[in-house]
């Protein structure tokens, strides 16, 4: 309901978005549905949640704009809205990372620890893709390969990758990426190739940020 006044009721919408995001959960739930469509079934089990609660912050999150819903017999499947929404996903770690010294303890202790190496930006990934020097390695489940991925990247999910070396061959960099900077999918992979000989790096971001730049999808 409108107040008549113009800046708090523009600015008491825009809390919407900042009031759905304003929870560890839904961030989550974002990442998962910014790899593509999936059941509100699918998504508790991934976010390690009751169907119950994870539907509750899907609607949340509905109705703030940020995912859209279908439905398909009993199932509702959800999926993010557009690349805004990864932008501003986007947005937030960065003012994250720059202005909370726990952010960047985090990354430290779980990225940095592990893979002190810089990874390569999307745009050079296209570019080395494209004269034939890199591998790119999807980890993700199939699934989320299915729905789209980086043109020509094999999909060997993380836990899988030991059991597929011989797919990979050795002459080449192999570059992995997952759902996203703060997907460990990805430095898992990079970590176990290493170790097997093969020179690795991740992709900077994941799968959303580089369809959300408008580089080249395939599905």
């Amino acid at each position: 309901m409108s107040s008549g006044n113009f800046k708090q009721d523009v600015y008491a919408q825009l809390a919407r978005v900042g009031k759905a995001l304003g929870h560890a959960n839904r961030l989550e739930l974002l990442e998962f549905v910014a790899q593509g469509p999936r059941s509100v079934e699918d998504l508790a089990n991934m976010a390690r949640l009751s169907v119950a609660n994870a539907s509750k912050h899907l609607q949340e999150l509905r109705r703030a704009g940020l995912v859209r819903a279908r439905k398909e017999g009993l199932r509702v499947y959800y999926e993010v809205a557009g690349p805004d929404v990864v932008d501003l996903l986007a947005a937030l770690r960065e003012v994250a990372e720059t202005r909370l010294a726990e952010v960047d303890q985090l990354l430290r202790t779980y990225v940095n620890a592990r893979d002190d190496l810089e990874p390569i930006p999307g745009t050079e990934l296209l570019k080395r893709a494209k004269m034939g020097l890199v591998t790119v390695l999807d980890v993700r489940p199939p699934e989320e390969y299915a729905a789209g991925h980086l043109p020509g990247a094999i999909n060997v999910p993380a836990g899988e990758i030991a059991k597929h070396l011989k797919q990979l061959p050795k002459g080449r960099e192999v570059i992995a990426y997952c759902r996203g900077p703060y997907c460990l999918m990805s430095v898992d992979a990079v970590t176990l190739l290493r170790q097997k000989g093969f020179k690795a790096r991740r992709l900077e971001n994941g799968f959303p940020e580089w369809k959300a730049a408008g580089l080249p999808v395939e599905s």
